[in-house]
């Protein structure tokens, strides 16, 4: 590859993860926070595959040293050997590369560690939590289980504050008002609100479905926190939750 990956990217190696280069072909910008990148995958879904809720490691340079950072492929294609990336545009060298993209660049990337297991049973309902970071991750997840129903929990970003689902307009949740519900949360109190109003809703809906399956990606803390509720204080067992902290404030 054309850059160390420092200690991360040894670690990688010895857990045999793979190593690829992107091209950008195009991009989206599909709101003034959130762009969408449009990649070749340099042969990488012909050797991995494609799973619901895949996601990669890219390589960014952050005061001359290497840093990772994961994101989930949308539609991505194995015949054609393309996908797209969509990125929460926050301050830092991954925003910084969205913003700047052009077809041509490359950026190095790494599969390891990705994976998706079916809840079985089915699901009789899912209740989903995450926010701009994961929202790529809640589309692929609702595709991949079907018609069962949904609540969502979204995390709108904190200058909305109280303006309810203005968070999640333009954004491209792909979800099935026939057995979708949406619940926009404003960010507020480093995700204190949110793990709140996820206490308030979730016990009733746990009592109404016999197979329910969790799945939390927030920030990291906010992540810790739903799932030791969730675990703790509601019982749900361990093989029917998923969570994942997907970044740090």
């Amino acid at each position: 590859m054309g850059q160390g990956h420092g200690w991360e990217g040894a670690v990688l190696k010895l857990l045999r993860a793979k190593d690829f280069v992107f091209t950008v072909t195009g991009t989206e910008q599909v709101t003034e926070h959130y762009r969408r990148v449009h990649l070749t995958d340099g042969g990488m879904l012909a050797v991995a595959g494609v799973h619901p809720t895949m996601w990669v490691r890219l390589w960014f340079e952050a005061a001359g040293k290497p840093h990772q950072r994961a994101y989930t492929l949308v539609d991505p294609d194995p015949a054609a050997g393309t996908f797209s990336l969509e990125f929460a545009l926050h301050e830092g060298r991954a925003g910084d590369w969205a913003r700047s993209a052009k077809p041509g660049d490359t950026i190095e990337a790494t599969v390891h560690g990705t994976g998706f297991t079916d809840p079985d049973p089915a699901p009789s309902h899912i209740l989903a939590i995450g926010d701009p970071a994961s929202l790529p991750a809640i589309n692929s997840l609702l595709g991949a289980l079907g018609s069962a129903p949904a609540t969502i929990w979204f995390e709108t970003p904190e200058e909305d504050g109280e303006a309810g689902d203005s968070g999640a307009a333009g954004l491209p949740l792909r979800l099935d008002p026939t057995h979708h519900e949406l619940r926009p949360v404003p960010r507020q109190n480093a995700g204190a609100h949110l793990l709140t109003q996820v206490k308030t809703d979730a016990p009733t809906l746990l009592s109404k479905t016999p197979d329910p399956y969790v799945w939390i990606a927030c920030d990291t803390a906010t992540t810790r926190s739903l799932t030791s509720y969730f675990r703790k204080e509601l019982g749900v067992p361990k093989q029917r939750m998923h969570a994942l902290g997907y970044w740090r404030p």
